[in-house]
């Protein structure tokens, strides 16, 4: 077994790395863009990788923009929302939504959020998105 520690990983191409068994197999590619923000008030940015803003379209529904186009419109999402650090309980759902055309945008990602047994359009204080796809 070896270890490669380095600074700096780069591909050799202007596409993203890609991990690879021994016999060349695809085991893995990183992260395309990830967010985790307030959705409450003036909507903040926590951290990111690859997310240049996010849009507060009206309550609960916000955009994800990329800082860099994801390379197709077939991206899997993973979300989670939590509604206040007040209560227990109160974790919401996350809903994602195209916002013209037949496919999900490679600029940006629309999303709506809602607390359980409530309707859509709901603030939530945390929200995290993760974005990943082939190049």
């Amino acid at each position: 077994m070896s270890t490669l520690a380095v600074g700096t990983i780069k591909s050799v191409s202007s596409a993203a790395p890609v991990f690879q068994n021994s016999s060349g197999t695809v085991k893995g590619q990183l992260v395309k863009a990830w967010v985790h923000f307030n959705g409450t008030g003036t909507v903040a940015i926590n951290d990111h990788f690859n997310v240049s803003s996010i849009t507060d379209i009206a309550t609960g529904n916000y955009k994800v923009n990329f800082a860099n186009a994801l390379p197709n419109s077939n991206y899997a999402v993973a979300s989670e929302c939590q509604k206040d650090f007040n209560s227990q309980g109160f974790w919401g759902t996350v809903q994602s939504g195209k916002t013209s055309g037949s496919g999900w945008e490679t600029s940006g990602h629309t999303l709506r959020t809602r607390q359980y047994n409530e309707g859509f359009g709901t603030d939530c204080v945390e929200i995290t998105l993760i974005f990943c796809c082939n190049d």
